[in-house]
């Protein structure tokens, strides 16, 4: 289980495929370095799809803007 002020029922493995995926994805397009990581973006993505929560409410829970998000 991963925790953001709320149980997920996510499992690691699916995390880290999402991290990867996240993180093959920047280094192939040239990105720059994020605000968030590979894994707290995935997390976030996760926290989004799964509870339903606007992009408002997610970037304040990460502690980031809402453009972040």
């Amino acid at each position: 289980m991963l925790f953001y002020r709320a149980c997920l029922p996510l499992p690691r493995r699916t995390l880290n495929s999402a991290a990867r995926t996240i993180r093959t994805h920047s280094k192939n397009t040239g990105s720059r370095w994020r605000r968030l990581g590979p894994a707290q973006q995935a997390l976030l993505a996760g926290v989004h799809l799964y509870k339903g929560n606007s992009f408002t409410q997610v970037a304040a829970g990460f502690e980031v803007g809402t453009t972040t998000a």
